[in-house]
């Protein structure tokens, strides 16, 4: 078989965010009180979740104690809240290897400026700046992914302010709803549409309002 010619270039990259969403994620510390974190590790399947942890942060540490959680997802204009939590740690004692850079928050809503709403379902409060929040149960955590963890956890109530949602319908809009993109370390909104699947459940609407 010819192969045919190619100007790719083959490099090593340190990590392979191409362009995935970025997470809150509210658990419960021991005390009761509540953490936040930033991810962007995270694949959906029907009403399961796939999310990525660092197995030396308090968002581990609390999900495999008191396996519940809160998903958020921040919209563009809120970035800078995100990025405010990024090099923080709800661990008191920050881990070695995390020493250079994070520094220990108690409180990481105070932190990111964001305001704790509680949930109906479980005990994490979701985040109200974000239009899209889902409660969810940890069904599952393997570790063993070096100092990764997954955690496989199943989503029991959804939140979306109505100018997310498509009227009179269960339905998210997308044409409505723009997530926060984490693409090699930088942010990003979403930009035109290009197109949709027969399968969308909104293809073929008008937009709604901007959230």
């Amino acid at each position: 078989m010819t192969t045919p010619p190619s100007d790719h270039l083959v490099i090593t990259p340190r990590v392979h965010y191409v362009g995935t969403p970025v997470m809150l994620l509210g658990t419960s510390n021991p005390d009761g009180s509540a953490n936040l974190a930033a991810g962007s590790s995270y694949w959906a399947l029907g009403q399961f979740l796939v999310i990525g942890l660092e197995t030396d942060s308090r968002t581990y540490d609390n999900v495999v104690a008191r396996p519940e959680l809160t998903v958020n997802f921040p919209s563009p204009q809120i970035w800078e809240a995100v990025e405010r939590l990024a090099d923080t740690t709800g661990r008191e004692e920050v881990p070695e290897a995390k020493s250079h850079r994070y520094r220990y928050e108690a409180d990481k809503f105070a932190v990111a400026g964001l305001t704790p709403l509680e949930s109906q379902v479980v005990a994490p409060p979701r985040v109200g700046e974000c239009a899209l929040q889902l409660e969810a149960k940890v069904r599952r955590v393997t570790p063993g992914m070096g100092e990764y963890a997954i955690v496989e956890a199943e989503v029991v109530r959804v939140h979306a302010l109505p100018q997310i949602v498509k009227a009179g319908t269960q339905h998210i809009n997308p044409r409505a709803w723009q997530p926060l993109i984490y693409s090699y370390r930088h942010y990003f909104g979403i930009g035109t549409e290009l197109g949709f699947r027969p399968t969308s459940d909104t293809h073929g609407e008008a937009a709604n309002p901007p959230a």
